[in-house]
Order: structure tokens, then C-alpha cells, then sequence
């Protein structure tokens, strides 16, 4: 399935009935007093998260949804049908917000939670609700109002506790199917990955937490080079930056390995100032290509080159995501950062 993180659309809750002047013509009851009844309620029109959603790809295509007017009111007291109300089943982690002033209505973040986006008119009334001491047979109603219309923005922002960044073909994807049971697209070129992935890490009776990977870097990304900023959004959430950096393929090459790091923070940075001083920690990847006895000098050379640029970062972790070698350390840390934050989380509550 395709996937789309963006769509606008226009939602239209439904027109309620109008009521109906009417009057009682029995056998026998030749001036029958008031019988016009009340219109229906027009629907409503309500946003929906769902976990089994992952795309707002429903959404890219069809631009205008609308829920169902309400019925008229008819005679003999009989009250118009309402509207049936429309869901719009959207996916965990979308935000929606108002095109008029990019004000956000709502932010989706729980599985199952509906919230009502656009409300259905009134229905209008029927003559029976006008009847008086001075007026017996009265001709007064009332139309349905109109419903609510509105102009919105979806966006997809994938609700993840970790999220992988670095450059194409850094190794991100080999990473999270080599720690979870993600099976992202892997192979040797550039943007192998074009949308987010999600895995769950888990780690024995100590918990699990999400991981994303998402669609490489590079330099000039703020400008739209290869696949741009696009899905920057979708690391926002997360708790947790891990930079990963390959430093197989380019021994010994260090400068060009530094320069590398320091332009994805770079870009980071243009993006969003917040994103980019998130916690961040670095995945020093694809050690297996480096000769055993020569590890360890490279890895320190690196380390150091990289806390006197825009890459620093408090925790760095050789590793090689393809035999698996120091990515259990890796992981493990990220279990422990991740019950510090939640136990923090509990003591201030």
C-alpha cells in the first residue's frame, strides 16, 4: 500500500430536516389541531485513530467527504429521520489541523479516539411546537439549520520512541530488522527506504520500546536534494535521536566520515531547532569492515573528531548492524534511558 502522510480535504456535516406544518384530518375530527412534526438531525462527522491504520492515503484522492442531511419532519407527529454520522478512520499519531488559520483541532495520539470534527444542524420544527391558548391552528415552522463545514490539513506523524537518522544507506534498516521484527526493504543503493518504518524492540520481561526508521539524509536536503525534509516530521515525537553513521565503507577516511555527520546535523538544524537538540546518540556502523586489530584506534580517532563539530553527542556505539556485533549494548542502553524517563515521568506526576 502506498504510503501518504499529508491530505486535505474539505468535511461537510449534514443539513437538518425541516420541520413540517400539518394538520390532524380524521374521521369525525373535522378541525384537527397541529400534527406537523420536527426535522431530523443532520450528521455529524467525527476523526477516528486507529492502529490498524497507517497510511492517509484515503485521504489524497477523495477531497470532500459529506455525512447525511437529516429528513424532513412529516404529519401525524412523526419526527424526519437523522442523518447517519460519517467516521473518517484515520491512522494513531495524525494531527489535524484548520486551513483557515493552521490552528491544530486536534491531535490523534490513542487508539480508538473520536472526536467530533464538523457538527450536524439542528432539525427544524413542526407547527405542533407553535400551537397556543390564542393560536389553535398555527402555520409557523422552522427549517433545519445548515451543518458545520470545514477546511483541514491531515498529517501523519508516526508516534515512535526511537528514530534512526543518518545517510542513505548508512545501515538505519539492517539496523531495525537485525533488533526487531520490521523487514523494511534492504539493499545496496541509495533511498532504499521511501517511508517510515516501525519495529518494536523488546527486551526480555524489561520492556519494549518503538523504533523508526525513516528515508536517508543528505547535504542540501533543505533545498530539496534527494527526498528532502519530508519525513523529518515523523521524528518528532520520539524521545530518542540515533544517529547512524557508517564508518566501514569510508576507512580511514575520517574526514570525510566527520564532514558527512556534521552536514545531517546541519540539516537537522534547518528543519527544526527543537529536532535537532533532542537527545541524540550516535550508531558507529559497519565496524566488520575494519580490520579487527585496527577497531578500536578508528573508532577513538572518530569519537574524538566528532565532539568538536555539530555531530557530538554523550553516547557513541560501535557497532555492526549486519553481524549484530555491539548492538546489544546499544540496545540495552536505550531500554535503560527509556524506563529513566518513564520513572522520572512517574515521580513528577
Amino acid at each position: 500500500m502506498k504510503f501518504v502522510d499529508e491530505a486535505k480535504i474539505e468535511a461537510q456535516a449534514g443539513k437538518g430536516g425541516d420541520g413540517v406544518a400539518a394538520f390532524r384530518r380524521e374521521k369525525f375530527v373535522p378541525k384537527g389541531g397541529p400534527s406537523g412534526g420536527d426535522g431530523g438531525r443532520g450528521g455529524s462527522i467525527y476523526v477516528r485513530a486507529s492502529r490498524d491504520i497507517n497510511t492517509l492515503l484515503d485521504y489524497r484522492f477523495k477531497r470532500i467527504f459529506r455525512a447525511k442531511n437529516g429528513e424532513n419532519g412529516q404529519s401525524k407527529d412523526c419526527y424526519g429521520r437523522s442523518g447517519n454520522d460519517l467516521y473518517l478512520e484515520v491512522p494513531m499519531g495524525t494531527i489535524i489541523y484548520d486551513e483557515a488559520d493552521n490552528s491544530v483541532i486536534f491531535d490523534l495520539s490513542q487508539d480508538g479516539q473520536t472526536e467530533q470534527l464538523c457538527k450536524g444542524g439542528k432539525g427544524g420544527l413542526g407547527n405542533i411546537h407553535f400551537k397556543s391558548s390564542i393560536n389553535r391552528a398555527p402555520r409557523q415552522f422552522t427549517n433545519g439549520e445548515l451543518g458545520e463545514t470545514r477546511m483541514i490539513r491531515m498529517e501523519l506523524s508516526v508516534l515512535a520512541d526511537v528514530g534512526l537518522l543518518g545517510f542513505p544507506n548508512a545501515g538505519k534498516s539492517t539496523l531495525i530488522t537485525s533488533v526487531s521484527a520490521a523487514k523494511p526493504k534492504v539493499a545496496d543503493y541509495p533511498f532504499t527506504t521511501l517511508h517510515p518504518h516501525l519495529g518494536v524492540v523488546r527486551s526480555g520481561f524489561r520492556g519494549s520500546f518503538v523504533i523508526a526508521d525513516i528515508p536517508g539524509l543528505i547535504a542540501g536536503a533543505s533545498e530539496g536534494a534527494g527526498l528532502g525534509h519530508q519525513f523529518l516530521k515523523h521524528l518528532q515525537r520520539t524521545k530518542l535521536l540515533v544517529h547512524v553513521i557508517d564508518i566501514g565503507t569510508e576507512y580511514p577516511d575520517t574526514d570525510s566520515i566527520v564532514q558527512g555527520a556534521n552536514d545531517i546535523c546541519l540539516e537537522l538544524q534547518k528543519y527544526d531547532e527543537a529536532l535537532f537538540k533532542k537527545p541524540r546518540w550516535i550508531a558507529l556502523n559497519k565496524i566488520d569492515l575494519i580490520p579487527k586489530e585496527e577497531q578500536g584506534a578508528f573508532v577513538a580517532e572518530i569519537s574524538a573528531a566528532l565532539k568538536k563539530g555539530l555531530a557530538d553527542s554523550s553516547r557513541i556505539f560501535p557497532i555492526s548492524s549486519l553481524s549484530a556485533e555491539g548492538t546489544p549494548a546499544l540496545i540495552n542502553s536505550i531500554m535503560e534511558y527509556m524506563s529513566k524517563l518513564e520513572e522520572d515521568k512517574n515521580e513528577s506526576h
